[in-house]
């Protein structure tokens, strides 16, 4: 395998304009100089499927007239010692940006990639950027584009953020941003109409508008007691989560005690999303709630495989392997669910400051979840689905991922980033993976005139062995999987899982829907 990069030494860079010359410097929030710490140094990395060849100059040039105009895309950090040096302030300071220094174009010999195996190619590709850190010296943020033809793209493009720049969630929404619609590229990406909370807020308006005011006022009464005994029980789960309450140690939960810095390893496998909306549709839930069901089928199918070959090479005979599950019949595996809490900054707020310099919404605003997930093989997969929609309703009733949030902020004004981030540390290390669903456009969308097959962003940098991510795109949803190879070193049959057991319960659904019909 061989691989070398190619940058155009031509000066391209960006210029601010006459009158701030003067470079502006911005403290680096709370939250910003958390993600700088040892102990928890993230980064978001995303993959794009790319449908046409690369033009390098014509990405080079699309980037300058958006991304770089973004002022966290054209700042680079800077450390200040404070008094007799015991202290550092650390500062966002606008800088001329060389776009070249962060495009890479990597010249790949095919010829040399092993079996012609493109999809492991990238794979390791990809793996090896999780070693490398960004350079403080500049703006913390990389292209990759890579002409390697793929099994589901034609060419493929990696993007790098170093997470102080924004959460996950304003992050890709800024490179929606940055992206318009194929079939009218004057348009920018839509994506599909939420509505929060909807069917809540009907409930208890109909209770407004029936003829006993009474029943309608005890319904608001029990929700807001609900809400309360909802929030508290959280809380002390999560304080209890962060000073004693670990995990089970199953095959899929790390240990980042020891190591600070990890190799990982990203995969991820598209799906279609018509096959999730029917199962949705048919069981009355959201595209949320199937994922986490079927999550929790798959995770629980990977574990009992799991389990079963760590029995067969310690010689459990093959009679008693079959009689039941070699799994635990009480497993605590628990994810940290990421909330995006910011009143909702639009693509067409972004794609404005970029294009005017106006003002919009924007650093890490996003608060935790500690979501159980109920492993075990069930006879009826819809369990799977029902269980994943009575805890996340629950987890809906209840203020948990605000809390996290104002406690965070709370913990770093009183005892400073280091303590906040070895207690974030510490909270998530007693759980075992992260998991976050990002809502992407409903039609085909192009990154400066290249048209995009999928995109599969993650994050890496935490202590979790295993992060998964959904990304939904036009008709289908791509689940990306970001995991320690020493801890899961086959992500695919994972993946392989969590495909099968969508399909099954696709299959549970339709037999339940065509019972009903008879």
């Amino acid at each position: 395998m061989e691989i070398k990069t190619r940058r155009d030494t031509s000066e391209t860079s960006v210029r601010k304009d006459d009158e701030e010359e003067v470079e502006e410097e911005q403290p680096l929030s709370p939250a910003a100089r958390v993600f700088h710490a040892p102990e928890f140094n993230c980064y978001v990395i995303s993959v794009i499927g790319i449908k046409k060849k690369i033009d390098p100059d014509v990405i080079i040039e699309g980037l300058k007239q958006t991304l770089i105009r973004h002022p966290r895309f054209s700042s680079k950090m800077v450390s200040t010692s404070v008094g007799n040096k015991k202290r550092q302030t650390q500062s966002w300071v606008r800088t001329n940006v060389v776009v070249t220094d962060h495009v890479i174009v990597s010249d790949i010999q095919t010829q040399n990639i092993e079996n012609g195996n493109a999809d492991a190619f990238l794979e390791s590709y990809v793996s090896n950027l999780t070693t490398v850190p960004l350079d403080i010296s500049k703006p913390l943020w990389q292209l990759h584009l890579l002409d390697l033809k793929t099994s589901d793209a034609e060419n493929v493009a990696v993007l790098k953020f170093h997470h102080s720049l924004g959460d996950g969630m304003s992050l890709m929404a800024l490179v929606l941003a940055c992206m318009r619609k194929t079939s009218n590229p004057d348009e920018l990406p839509s994506l599909p109409n939420q509505n929060r909370s909807s069917s809540r807020s009907s409930r208890l308006m109909a209770g407004s508008r029936g003829d006993s005011r009474f029943l309608w006022l005890v319904m608001v009464i029990w929700s807001a007691i609900m809400l309360v005994l909802n929030t508290v029980c959280d809380a002390l789960e999560f304080i209890a989560t962060t000073m004693f309450l670990k995990d089970t140690e199953t095959p899929i939960k790390g240990d980042f005690r020891f190591s600070k810095s990890k190799r990982m390893c990203l995969v991820h496998r598209t799906v279609s999303l018509d096959d999730i909306k029917l199962i949705k549709n048919t069981m009355k839930m959201t595209v949320n709630d199937v994922v986490l069901g079927v999550s929790q089928a798959g995770l629980s199918q990977y574990l009992d495989r799991r389990y079963g070959e760590k029995k067969k090479k310690v010689g459990e005979d093959q009679e008693s392997k079959r009689k039941s599950t070699d799994m635990p019949k009480r497993i605590r595996l628990r994810s940290a669910l990421l909330v995006n809490l910011r009143p909702n900054t639009g693509i067409q707020d972004l794609a404005d400051m970029m294009a005017k310099g106006s003002t919009c919404r924007w650093g890490n605003w996003i608060g935790y979840i500690v979501f159980p997930f109920s492993i075990g093989l069930r006879d009826d997969p819809l369990q799977h689905l029902r269980r994943a929609k009575r805890i996340i309703d629950r987890k809906k009733n209840s203020l948990e991922a605000a809390l996290t949030f104002v406690a965070g902020k709370f913990i770093l004004k009183t005892f400073g980033v280091q303590v906040a981030a070895k207690i974030i540390n510490r909270a998530l290390s007693n759980t075992t993976m992260s998991f976050s669903n990002l809502i992407g456009p409903i039609e085909e969308i192009s990154f400066y005139g290249h048209p995009i097959t999928y995109m599969a962003p993650s994050v890496y940098g935490h202590p979790h062995a295993l992060t998964m991510h959904f990304q939904s795109y036009m008709n289908q949803m791509t689940i990306s999987l970001t995991v320690d190879p020493t801890v899961i070193s086959d992500p695919h049959r994972l993946l392989d899982d969590w495909e099968k057991s969508l399909q099954s319960i696709k299959a549970a659904v339709q037999e339940r829907d065509s019972r009903s019909l008879d």
